[in-house]
C-alpha cells in the first residue's frame, strides 16, 4: 500500500521519516541522499552524504572539506539500506553522475527523479527507465506550451555568426555539454573557457567523457582576433560583461527570459519539457504521481484522475 506521507517537506527539505534521511536537502542534515551535484540539490555541510561517485567528486571539488562529513558513494543499481528503506541510484541523464533515486518500502517502489532529461547528451550517462508505483517528478517545464528544440540544430546556429561569441552557461553540466556540441557541430570555431569551468571539465574527463578541444580564456586572444572564438562564461561573468564590445551575446538555457536583449537565442535545456515528462510517465507506469520543483497543476488536469497527481509543497 502506498504511504501518503512517505515523503514530506519540512524546514530543511524533503524528508523520509521511514528511513530517516532527506532527499536533496536545502539545509545541512545528518543523512542526505543526493541526486546530483548542482548547488540547489547538493548543499555543503551534511554529515552523511549518499550519492554516486561522480557526484561526490564534483562536491569535493566545489566544497572541499565542507562537501560532507562522510561521502558514501554507490554505483548505479547498487542497493543500500537506511532503516527500513532500500535505496539505489538509476541514471537520470541530467549531468555527470546524476541519479534518479529508487526508494523501496514494504514492497512499494517510490521513484524520485531529481532533475532529469531524455535528450541525448554525450557528456553524461543516458537516462534509464524503470517502473515504479509512485513517480516523484520535477516539473520545471511541465507546460504543454514548452517544447525544447533539437540541441544540435540550436548549436548549429552559431555557425551563422562568424563574430566572436560570449556564451553564458552554467559551469557544471551545461558548459561541458556545450563544449562537446560545439566541437561536434561547429568545427570551425575555437573554444575559450572561463577559469571556473576548467576544474569541472577535468572531472568529466577523468570519468571518461571526452569534451574535445578547448583552451583557457586569454584576454589577448579575444582582443586581437574578432572572429572565430566562442568564450564560455558562468552567469555572473556574463552579466558583468553586458557592455562587452566586438562580441555577440548568447545564453544557453530553456528559460525564455534569459534570452532577452541577447544577440542569439540558444534554447538548450538540461530539463525535460512537457512531451518528455509524458514519455517518462508512460515508461514508469506509476499508480500515483507526486510533483515538485515547479507547478504540477497542468499534469493533474492532463491526467484528470486517470492517474492521481498531487503536489508536494514546502
Amino acid at each position: 500500500m502506498i504511504v501518503d506521507d512517505f515523503l514530506v517537506f519540512d524546514d530543511r527539505g524533503l524528508y523520509c521519516r521511514y528511513g530517516d534521511f532527506y532527499l536533496d536537502p536545502q539545509q545541512p542534515v545528518q543523512h542526505a541522499v543526493i541526486s546530483h551535484a548542482h548547488g540547489d540539490h547538493a548543499v555543503r555541510g551534511n554529515e552523511h552524504v549518499y550519492c554516486t561517485e561522480a557526484t561526490a567528486a564534483i562536491m569535493a571539488c566545489r566544497y572541499k572539506k565542507q562537501a560532507g562529513g562522510y561521502l558514501n558513494t554507490y554505483s548505479y543499481d547498487q542497493t543500500f539500506i537506511r532503516k527500513d528503506v532500500q535505496i539505489h541510484f538509476i541514471p537520470a541523464g541530467h549531468i555527470l553522475g546524476s541519479a534518479q533515486i529508487m526508494l523501496i518500502y514494504k514492497g512499494v517502489r517510490y521513484l524520485y527523479t531529481g532533475d532529469f532529461k531524455l535528450q541525448e547528451d554525450a557528456t553524461c550517462e543516458p537516462i534509464a527507465f524503470v517502473q515504479a508505483d509512485v513517480l516523484i517528478t520535477e516539473t520545471t517545464f511541465a507546460d504543454p506550451a514548452v517544447q525544447h528544440p533539437d540541441p544540435v540544430k540550436e548549436i548549429q546556429k552559431l555557425n551563422d555568426f562568424p563574430s566572436n561569441i560570449l556564451l553564458g552557461t552554467y559551469a557544471l553540466g551545461k558548459a561541458q555539454r556545450l563544449i562537446q556540441l560545439i566541437n561536434a557541430h561547429c568545427s570551425d570555431r575555437r573554444i575559450l573557457v572561463h577559469h571556473t569551468i576548467l576544474p569541472i571539465n577535468k572531472i568529466y574527463e577523468q570519468f571518461g567523457y571526452a569534451l574535445g578541444k578547448y583552451q583557457p580564456y586569454q584576454r589577448k586572444v579575444m582582443k586581437l582576433t574578432t572572429q572565430g572564438f566562442i568564450y564560455l562564461v558562468p552567469p555572473m561573468t556574463f552579466d558583468s560583461y553586458f557592455r562587452a564590445k566586438n562580441v555577440l551575446r548568447a545564453f544557453a538555457s530553456g528559460w525564455k527570459n534569459l534570452h532577452y536583449q541577447n544577440d542569439i537565442s540558444l534554447f538548450i535545456s538540461d530539463h525535460v519539457d512537457w512531451n518528455d515528462i509524458i514519455r517518462m510517465i508512460n515508461r514508469v507506469k506509476p499508480k500515483q504521481i507526486w510533483t515538485l520543483h515547479g507547478d504540477g497543476h497542468l499534469l493533474k488536469a492532463h491526467y484528470d484522475n486517470h492517474i492521481p497527481v498531487k503536489e508536494l509543497n514546502v
